[in-house]
C-alpha cells in the first residue's frame, strides 16, 4: 500500500518541508539539549543541492538533503513525518541517497548523527554504514557504494 510519491523538491516546498523536519526531529528535542535547527535553510538547499521530497495526497510527509562534493555526496539530512513512519519511505530515501551518489559519479556517502541519538547509529550500521570518528555532539559515518566482486568473499571460494 504506497499511496505516495518521491519527487525532487521545488521552491513551493521548503515551508512544508521545514514543518515535516521540524515533526520528526521533535521526539529528540525533550532530551537533546544542543539539537541544530534542522529546519534552517531549506529553501536555499532545495535552490543549490539535490533535495527531494516524499508526498502523500500532496502533502510533504518527508524529505532528503543531499549535498554533493568533490569525491562525495554528504546526506545532510533524511527524515519521515512521524504520522508516516513504518511504510518504507526511509528505507526508500537511502536507496535514493545511493543511486544519486552514483549517478554523480561518487563511490562514498558520507553522514553526521547526534551522538545522542544512538539508534540512528545501529540503523546506519545495519545499512551498511560504518563509524569513521567523533568530535563533539557529531558521530561521523560513511558508506561504500562501491560495486564487490565477490573476489575473496566466502559464498564465493570453493
Amino acid at each position: 500500500m504506497s499511496n505516495w510519491t518521491i519527487r525532487r523538491a521545488e521552491k513551493k516546498d521548503a515551508a512544508a518541508l521545514a514543518e515535516c523536519f521540524d515533526a520528526a526531529y521533535s521526539i529528540y528535542a525533550p532530551s537533546i539539549a544542543d539539537l541544530p535547527a534542522v529546519s534552517d535553510g531549506i529553501e536555499d538547499d532545495i535552490e543549490r543541492n539535490v533535495v527531494w521530497v516524499v508526498a502523500r495526497d500532496n502533502q510533504v510527509i518527508g524529505g532528503l538533503v543531499l549535498l554533493p562534493k568533490e569525491d562525495h555526496v554528504v546526506l545532510a539530512n533524511v527524515a519521515i513525518d512521524p504520522s508516516a513512519t513504518g511504510a518504507g519511505l526511509g528505507r526508500a530515501f537511502m536507496d535514493l541517497a545511493e543511486a544519486e551518489a552514483r549517478k554523480l559519479g561518487h563511490e562514498k556517502l558520507c553522514l553526521s548523527t547526534h551522538v545522542d541519538m544512538p539508534e540512528n547509529v545501529r540503523l546506519y550500521e545495519h545499512l551498511g554504514w560504518h563509524e569513521i570518528g567523533r568530535s563533539g555532539n557529531k558521530v561521523h559515518m560513511e558508506k561504500s557504494l562501491k560495486q564487490s566482486s565477490g573476489i575473496g568473499s566466502s559464498k564465493n571460494r570453493r
